[in-house]
């Protein structure tokens, strides 16, 4: 008995995969080489399956069957499981996964995805998977982000499950993406070469055979050369159109590579028929150059991909691989990944900080042009935060370590446009299923045609049913939204504006009202000396000292711009009255400085020089200095204020703030519509009436925002805000200018212009060329000339916003 038979023995009793016994009343089957096998257990079930679904069922043809030593899984699949079952390990974990209690979070890079209909095929395996919350996919980024819940599901089961349907999934990290970019780049230059040689090696033939001067002998040899030629193209150059037809259809769903994929198999296999048997016509030509132009047109796009991913992926490729680590017995160099919350590092000047850190040093000049877009170098304090990317501009620096790997800002910021361009606004979704239905609809007008044409003229009918399925392949529906949204993603981000829910940019245009906090927003959210008064009999440096001493020995608010202002005079008797101000003896002289009441106990007669003065340095006989220090305002408030006026969007101030400080800020700001001392929930209400009119985008930056940026239609709020404001809102603007949201709004309305734009050309290309096609008027080849075409036009035209991103 064969081993094929011996396997098959005894199936209606023993188990078609372990071989043994069912229990009885259990039925259980998969069809496996052509027959329906009994299953003993579920388990044996879901690894059958696999096996199947994996093109490994040679396994079960040629496996041993000697007693004790029956094989229960493919060598292929046991060396699969093992490298899986490896990124369950938490050390290895902590390099790309991010985790929130039980709730774990990873970006998976996929291999083999070429369209939305993949994408789609992957969101609804993971879906079925036990404790997955979420799954993004993006078919432009060739990425999915999936969450789960890790007791009850682990990575190398997402893994497994995405395997199972054809694709190749590993754990996306930054330093691999050009390598990965550089593989497939070789890749299709080596089949678009094949493919190339092989179509001006195909299309000099056919004009030779368009001379009708050539016997029979010389025009069957010119067939014979095409097909050398043709073939290398249809096994090699063909293989990925071919690959993910069969996917598709094996999950039984439909992708643009199923008509590609069908097109070439059926005009190859006529023109191998017709040169085998010596009669009827060939296609070689069109074959060799469809390949080539579809080909070029993946390697186009794949680099138009890459170009607009690439900018926020390239920015980890700048933390230095190693660091010196401060440890008992001095310092030591160690690799960056090796750093752990708590430890100190020294970075030298010019280096790049790899790490968050708090500095240890009275002060510290940073560039954060990485992050922010900022070109100037920012002044940092003593334990103020430093971010991993920054570059240290002045004398070495000693930090405390508070964030590393994928909790730096770093990698939030490139987590936040991973985010956004794997979420999904309503056009991009109606390109995904527009596309689906479209190839649907292609394959059955070109049976109509095919049908129609052989009672017309039988000789044609296969060539126009060719031409229909080349040129009405949805290469340019595909790529109209996803191209456009990377590429406006990406001009976001390299203006310090991070995308968090990229709907926003879908829906922002249609915002009528503005609605804006004041401190924070509308201001800088920090005090600062806006005017100053010094008495001419003294120094002005003098009196600075002096403030700075009394002010020294206070913690509210208005006290902080002081202990800035100069180096600290010596203080002795300092006393600390709460509401009123800091008195103190300097050099032997008593000082107050505090509010007006407070000075107006040594002289009650004193009118303040400078009306809006709120600080008074004084001693007991003469005042000496007047500040005003406010919450200063944004530079750009005013302009920006007066561009979304402009626009037809009304301006709304909501603030907790007093009525007086509300109303001075919004006059100078040209606001007219004031709601001041509101409460969160207060807020909360206006939003919600201002809705039941029109769509609201809300911008702040407070504890007390979280909830109304929350229940807004969309919401901005900056990097300095609170992590609840940053939680809740659409938009992080990471350069804490509030030109950002007029970039935001800008860059809104081009995205839906250049997507309107390209669904325009996609789908009117498609109705103009398809009767042309139907009724024989337009050929193969300029059917895939034109195809090709409208795919490079809707690049073309999404690349135009990457361009001024500045």
């Amino acid at each position: 008995m064969s081993k094929p038979e011996a396997t098959l023995a005894n199936e209606k009793e023993a188990c078609f995969h372990c071989q043994q016994p069912v229990p009885a009343g259990f039925s259980l089957h998969v069809e496996v080489l052509g027959h329906a096998r009994p299953m003993c257990c579920y388990g044996c079930h879901s690894v059958a399956t696999t096996i199947v679904e994996q093109g490994l069922t040679h396994f079960y043809k040629y496996r041993e069957t000697k007693p004790g030593e029956l094989p229960l899984i493919p060598e292929e699949l046991a060396n699969l499981e093992d490298d899986l079952v490896r990124y369950d390990d938490p050390d290895i974990q902590r390099e790309f996964v991010a985790a929130n209690a039980n709730i774990q979070t990873a970006t998976l890079a996929i291999e083999g995805m070429t369209c939305a209909a993949c994408a789609w095929l992957i969101e609804r395996q993971l879906h079925h998977l036990n404790g997955v919350k979420k799954v993004v996919v993006n078919a432009s980024t060739e990425r999915v982000q999936v969450s789960w819940d890790a007791e009850s599901t682990r990575l190398s089961q997402v893994l497994r499950a995405i395997h199972q349907v054809g694709y190749k999934a590993l754990p996306f990290q930054q330093a691999d993406l050009e390598a990965s970019y550089d593989r497939k780049r070789r890749g299709y230059i080596r089949r678009l070469g094949v493919a190339g040689i092989a179509s001006m090696q195909t299309m000099m033939v056919a004009f030779g055979l368009y001379f009708d001067d050539i016997d029979d002998t010389t025009r069957l040899y010119f067939w014979w050369v095409s097909l050398l030629f043709t073939a290398p193209v249809i096994v090699y150059s063909c293989q990925p159109f071919f690959a993910n037809a069969i996917r598709a259809l094996k999950a039984r769903t439909l992708n643009m590579d199923v008509p590609v994929a069908l097109a070439m198999v059926i005009a190859f296999i006529a023109s191998f028929y017709a040169t085998v048997t010596d009669t009827g016509d060939v296609y070689y030509e069109c074959v060799t150059m469809f390949a080539f132009f579809l080909l070029a047109g993946r390697f186009l796009e794949m680099q138009a991909r890459h170009k607009a991913v690439a900018n926020a992926a390239n920015l980890m490729k700048l933390i230095p691989a190693i660091a010196e680590r401060q440890t008992t017995d001095g310092w030591e160099q160690v690799m960056v990944k090796y750093l752990e919350t708590g430890d100190v590092i020294r970075v030298r000047p010019g280096d790049t900080i790899p790490v968050d850190g708090e500095l240890l040093d009275a002060n510290a000049w940073c560039d954060e042009a990485l992050l922010t877009g900022e070109s100037r170098p920012v002044a940092k304090s003593q334990f103020e935060t430093l971010y991993a990317g920054s570059i240290n501009q002045d004398h070495p620096i000693t930090l405390r370590i508070v964030a590393t790997r994928q909790d730096t800002l770093l990698a939030g910021i490139i987590a936040l446009q991973d985010s956004a361009l794997e979420a999904k606004p309503k056009f991009v979704r109606f390109a995904d299923v527009v596309s689906r239905y479209f190839v649907a609809a292609t394959l059955i007008i070109s049976t109509l045609t095919l049908v129609s044409w052989y009672f017309i003229d039988p000789s044609k009918a296969f060539w126009v049913t060719l031409a229909v399925l080349v040129a009405t392949c949805p290469c340019a529906l595909s790529l109209a939204a996803p191209t456009a949204m990377s590429g406006a993603i990406s001009r976001l981000n390299r203006a310090g504006i991070l995308m968090k829910q990229s709907a926003l940019l879908e829906s922002l245009p249609k915002i009528k009202t503005l609605c804006v906090d004041k401190t924070g927003t509308l201001t800088k959210g920090k005090f600062s000396i806006i005017r100053s008064q010094y008495n001419s009999d003294h120094e002005e440096l003098l009196l600075m000292k002096i403030a700075a001493g009394l002010e020294s020995y206070s913690e509210h608010p208005l006290a902080r711009p002081f202990q800035r202002l100069a180096k600290a005079a010596d203080v002795t008797n300092a006393r600390n009255i709460p509401g009123s101000g800091i008195s103190g003896v300097v050099d032997g002289t008593e000082y107050r400085i505090g509010s007006l009441s407070f000075i107006k106990q040594w002289h009650p007669e004193f009118k303040n020089a400078l009306a809006p003065a709120n600080v008074f340095l004084a001693s007991k006989d003469k005042i000496l200095a007047e500040w005003q220090v406010d919450d200063e305002i944004r530079d750009d408030a005013e302009e920006t204020i007066a561009w979304y006026k402009s626009r037809g969007v009304e301006v709304i101030m909501l603030t907790g703030d007093s009525n007086l400080r509300a109303h001075t800020l919004a006059q100078q700001l040209g606001i007219t519509d004031i709601r001041a001392q509101l409460k969160p929930e207060d807020k909360l209400k206006a939003v919600r009436k201002l809705q039941e009119i029109s769509p609201v985008l809300m911008v702040g930056d407070g504890l007390n925002d979280g909830p109304v940026l929350a229940a807004a239609n969309g919401s901005v709020t900056f990097s300095s805000g609170s992590d609840l404001a940053k939680s809740s809102s659409d938009v992080v603007i990471l350069t804490g200018k509030l030109a950002g949201l007029r970039r935001l709004y800008e860059t809104s309305l081009l995205t839906r212009n250049v997507i309107r734009q390209n669904f325009t050309w996609a789908i009117g290309y498609n109705l103009v060329i398809l009767p042309l096609a139907v009724t024989g008027q337009v050929g193969p080849l300029w059917a895939m000339l034109g195809m090709s075409m409208s795919s490079l036009i809707v690049m073309t035209n999404s690349l135009r916003l990457m361009r001024n991103a500045r």
